[in-house]
C-alpha cells in the first residue's frame, strides 16, 4: 500500500505542475466543487462495483463491444446512482464520470504492481472507461453534460491531502482515455472551448459559462482583445507565424551576404528565434521538467543551431572584412544555418496537428519514437560490445590508430552499407569474423526488431485512428484552456510584453491601469486578426440565433439529407411500418433470438399437453 500511494502521489504532482502551461498573470484558488472526502468516496464505491463486476479476467471484447452483457443498462444506472447515498438528501451524480476517471487510473496503477494479475485489471481499467462514455452518451441535457459532469473540478483525498483541482476533460485528457474523448457529449464540450463559447468565469475559475456575446450580431462588440484566450484564435495565429517564420528563413538562406552582414530579414529570423527561445524559458521555469517532450526538444535542438549560427556570425562581423577570418565564421554561420533547413519545415506538424492527416500522422510519429527506444537500448548495449572487441584488437601494440575507421565501420553497418574487404587487414582473422557477426546482428535481429515495432505502433494507431486523433486534438485544446494567460502574447510579440510592459510597467502601475494598457497594446498587436475573427463571431452569432429560433443546438446544421426530410409522411404511408416488419433484431444475436422463440414454443406446448392431459383426466373421472 505504501508503494501504491507513493507513485499515485508522484503522478498527482505531475500532473498538478502540468495543469499549467501557460504562464499566468496570477492564479486564483480553486476549489472542489464536491468535498474531496465526498469525490473519494464515490470513487471507492464506483471500484468496488467494477471489482464485483469483473471477479475475473475477461475478454475484451465482452466489455467493449455494443450492447454488452457485462456493461448493461442496469450496470450502467447503478453507476449513475454512486453519487447517491441511502438515507442522505446529497447528490453527487455531477461527480461519477470524474470519478470513474479516477478509478481507472487506480485499476492501471494496480495493474503495474500487481502484475500477476495485470490483465485483469486493465480489463477493469477498460470498464470504467466503457460506463463513463455510457454515462456521458445518455446524458441529454447538454447543459448539465458540459457544466457540471465535464468542466466542473474535483479533487480527490491522497495522503490525507486534497488533490488539485481538476475535471473530467482534463482527466481524460492525462489518461490518455480515447473511449470517453471519443463520445458525442465530450467532443460537443470540447468544440465549445475550441470555439470560445465556453470560456472560465472571472470570478470563479471553476466554472465555465456561455461566451456572453455569443448571439451578439454587433460586429464592433467581437473586436476585443481578450478574445484571443479562444483556442482557435490562438492556433491560427501560431500557424500563421510558423509560415511567416519559415519565410523568413527561405528568404534569409537563399539571400547570402558574402561580407557577412546582416540585413532585415535576418535580424527578423534572430528576433523570431530570440522570442521563440523566452517563450520556451518561461514555460520550463513555470511547468519544470515535465514540461520537456520531443516537440519540446526539437525545437530547442533547431533554436541552439540558430544561436550558433546568430553567434558566429557576430564573431565573423567582429574581424576586418577582408579578412580569412571573417570569411572562415561567415561560412560557417551559413552552413549551420543552412544544416537546420529541414528542422524548420519539420516544425510546422507541430502547428498544424488540428488537420486531421497531420493530427493522425503525428500520433503514429509519436508511438514509433516511443517503441523505438527499446532498439537503441538494445543497439547501444550491442555497439558498446562490440566497439570495446574492436579497440581492444587495436590496442595489441599499445597504439590506438584505428578508432575512428572501426566507429565510421560500426555505424556504415547500420545504415544497411556495410563494407567486408576492408577488415581483412584488421587483427585477421579475428576482426573480420568479428565484424561479420556484428553486421548479422545488427541488420538481421536489430532492425528486424525495430521494423516490428514500427508495425505493431502503426497497426495500433491506424485501428484506432479517429479517436487517436481526437485525443490528440482534445490535448491541443486543453493547453490553451487549462491556464489561460491574462495577457496573451504569442511569440515572438512576447518580447512586447516582457521589454515594453512587464519590465517597465508591471512591478509599478495599478492593476486596472495595467490590465487596460495590455488590452490597448495587444488590440493594436493583433487588430488585422480581430477584424477577421469579430466577422467570424458575427455570422456565429446568427447561426446561433436562427439555431434556437428553430428550438435546435446552438451548432446544430442544415444538412443536404435534412432539407426534405419534413416532408416526408413515413407512418402515413407505411413506409415505417414495413420498415419495422423486416428489419432485424440487432441488440441481440440471431441464434439467442430463435432459442428465445423455441423457448416460447416449447412454453407453448407444454401448457397444451397439461391441458390435454387435464382434460383427459376429467373425462376419465
Amino acid at each position: 500500500m505504501t508503494l501504491f500511494a507513493w507513485d499515485d502521489r508522484d503522478r498527482r504532482h505531475l500532473h498538478d505542475e502540468l495543469q499549467a502551461l501557460l504562464p499566468s498573470h496570477h492564479e486564483p484558488p480553486v476549489a472542489s466543487a464536491i468535498e474531496a472526502t465526498q469525490v473519494t468516496l464515490v470513487a471507492l464505491r464506483l471500484k468496488y462495483q467494477v471489482e464485483t463486476l469483473i471477479p475475473c479476467e475477461l475478454p475484451a471484447d465482452r466489455i467493449t463491444q455494443p450492447h454488452s452483457n457485462v456493461i448493461t443498462p442496469a450496470v450502467i444506472k447503478t453507476a449513475k446512482s454512486a453519487g447517491k447515498v441511502a438515507g442522505s438528501s446529497d447528490d453527487h451524480a455531477s461527480c461519477v464520470v470524474y470519478c470513474l476517471l479516477i478509478v481507472k487510473h487506480w485499476f492501471q496503477l494496480q495493474a503495474r504492481l500487481e502484475l500477476w494479475d495485470a490483465d485483469l485489471h486493465e480489463v477493469r481499467a477498460t470498464a470504467c472507461e466503457v460506463l463513463a462514455k455510457a454515462i456521458i452518451e445518455e446524458e441529454e441535457d447538454m447543459q448539465y453534460l458540459m457544466r457540471e459532469v465535464l468542466l466542473k473540478r474535483y479533487s480527490i483525498v491522497i495522503d490525507g491531502e486534497d488533490t488539485k483541482p481538476a475535471n473530467a476533460i482534463e482527466k481524460a485528457v492525462d489518461f490518455h482515455a480515447v473511449r470517453v474523448i471519443g463520445s458525442s457529449g465530450y467532443q460537443k464540450c470540447i468544440s465549445h472551448l475550441w470555439r470560445g463559447w465556453l470560456v472560465q468565469d472571472d470570478d470563479d475559475p471553476s466554472r465555465f459559462v456561455d461566451y456572453k456575446l455569443k448571439t451578439d450580431t454587433n460586429y464592433w462588440n467581437h473586436f476585443d482583445p481578450d478574445r484571443m484566450r479562444v483556442p482557435r484564435y490562438q492556433n491560427a495565429v501560431q500557424v500563421i507565424i510558423s509560415l511567416v517564420y519559415l519565410g523568413l528563413y527561405t528568404g534569409a538562406i537563399n539571400t547570402i551576404n558574402p561580407l557577412g552582414d546582416l540585413d532585415v530579414v535576418e535580424g527578423l529570423l534572430y528576433i523570431f528565434t530570440l522570442g521563440f527561445i523566452c517563450d520556451e524559458l518561461a514555460k520550463f521555469w513555470k511547468v519544470g521538467r515535465f514540461y520537456l517532450g520531443f516537440w519540446n526538444v526539437f525545437n530547442c535542438t533547431l533554436y541552439a543551431l540558430l544561436t550558433v549560427s546568430f553567434a558566429t556570425r557576430m564573431v565573423a562581423l567582429a574581424n576586418a572584412i577582408d579578412s580569412s577570418e571573417r570569411e572562415k565564421y561567415n561560412t560557417l554561420s551559413y552552413n549551420f544555418l543552412a544544416f537546420s533547413a529541414p528542422m524548420f519545415w519539420a516544425r510546422l506538424m507541430l502547428y498544424m496537428d488540428s488537420f486531421r492527416f497531420f493530427g493522425a500522422m503525428l500520433v503514429v510519429l509519436k508511438v514509433m519514437m516511443r517503441e523505438s527506444l527499446i532498439f537503441f537500448a538494445l543497439l547501444l548495449v550491442v555497439l558498446a560490445g562490440f566497439l570495446q572487441a574492436f579497440v581492444g584488437m587495436d590496442q595489441v601494440d599499445n597504439n590506438l590508430t584505428a578508432v575512428g575507421f572501426i566507429v565510421k565501420e560500426m555505424l556504415n553497418a547500420i545504415m544497411g552499407s556495410p563494407d567486408f574487404d576492408v577488415w581483412d587487414r584488421f587483427a585477421p582473422p579475428f576482426g573480420l569474423i568479428l565484424y561479420y557477426i556484428y553486421t548479422f546482428i545488427i541488420t538481421v535481429i536489430l532492425l528486424n526488431i525495430l521494423i516490428a515495432l514500427y508495425n505493431s505502433a502503426y497497426e495500433d494507431i491506424t485501428e484506432n485512428a479517429i479517436d487517436e486523433y481526437l485525443a490528440l486534438f482534445s490535448q491541443k485544446t486543453m493547453q490553451f484552456v487549462r491556464a489561460p494567460d491574462e495577457n496573451v502574447f504569442i511569440a515572438p510579440f512576447n518580447l512586447i510584453e516582457i521589454f515594453a510592459l512587464v519590465l517597465p510597467f508591471e512591478w509599478w502601475l495599478p492593476r486596472s491601469t495595467y490590465e487596460r494598457l495590455n488590452d490597448i497594446v495587444m488590440g493594436a498587436i493583433y487588430s488585422p486578426l480581430l477584424l477577421i475573427t469579430a466577422l467570424m463571431e458575427t455570422r456565429s452569432a446568427r447561426m446561433v440565433k436562427w439555431n434556437r429560433a428553430r428550438h435546435e443546438s446552438d451548432d446544430d446544421t442544415v444538412e443536404v439529407w435534412e432539407q426534405l426530410a419534413g416532408e416526408m409522411d413515413v407512418e402515413g404511408s407505411g413506409w415505417g411500418k414495413r420498415v419495422a416488419e423486416s428489419a432485424p433484431n440487432v441488440f441481440v444475436e440471431a441464434t439467442l433470438v430463435e432459442v428465445r422463440g423455441l423457448r416460447a414454443e416449447i412454453a407453448e406446448l407444454k401448457a397444451l399437453i397439461l391441458g390435454m392431459k387435464g382434460g383427459g383426466n376429467g373425462g376419465g373421472t
